[in-house]
C-alpha cells in the first residue's frame, strides 16, 4: 500500500503502511471498526501470525472468520460465536418441539373430525347395502335394518 492510502490496520496503529502489508488487502482503510474490534481481541501481532500462516487464497476467509469471532466476543466476552450457536440451536431445538406439537394437535382434530364425521361415510353404504339385502331376499313385509 502507499503511504497517501493505509490501510485500517496501519491507520488504527498509526504507523507508516508498506507496500506488501499483510492487513491491506482484508482490512481496507474504510472500515476502521473491523480492525479495531479484531485487534482488541486478537491483537495486531496474532493476527499478523495468523495471516502469515496461511496460503495467500484462505487468507481471506480467515480475516472474515476472525472479524466474526472477534464481534461475538465483544457481544458474549465469555462464550463468543459459542454463545451465539447454542443460542440458535436452543431456538431450532423449540421451533422442533412446537412444529411436532402442532402436527401432533393437527392429527388429533383429523382423528376426530373423522370420528366425528364418520357416519356420513357409513350411513349412505349401510343404507345402500341393506336396500340390496332387501332385493336379494325379497323381504317386503319387514325392514331389514331393524335386524343390522
Amino acid at each position: 500500500m502507499s503511504n497517501s492510502i493505509r490501510c485500517a490496520a496501519c491507520r488504527y496503529l498509526r504507523r507508516k503502511c508498506p507496500k506488501d502489508c499483510i492487513f491491506g488487502p482484508y482490512f481496507p482503510s474504510i472500515n476502521l471498526e473491523r480492525f479495531a474490534c479484531v485487534h482488541k481481541i486478537f491483537g495486531a501481532s496474532n493476527i499478523a501470525k495468523m495471516l502469515k500462516q496461511l496460503p495467500e487464497e484462505r487468507r481471506k476467509e480467515a480475516a472474515e472468520s476472525l472479524v466474526q469471532e472477534a464481534r461475538s466476543r465483544v457481544r458474549d466476552p465469555v462464550y463468543g460465536s459459542v454463545g451465539t450457536i447454542t443460542q440458535l440451536i436452543e431456538q431450532i431445538m423449540e421451533a422442533e418441539y412446537e412444529l411436532a406439537k402442532t402436527q401432533g394437535l393437527i392429527a388429533l382434530f383429523h382423528a376426530q373430525y373423522l370420528r366425528e364425521h364418520q357416519h356420513n361415510y357409513i350411513e349412505p353404504f349401510n343404507k345402500t347395502l341393506t336396500a340390496q339385502i332387501q332385493d336379494d331376499l325379497h323381504f317386503d313385509h319387514f325392514t331389514v335394518e331393524s335386524y343390522l
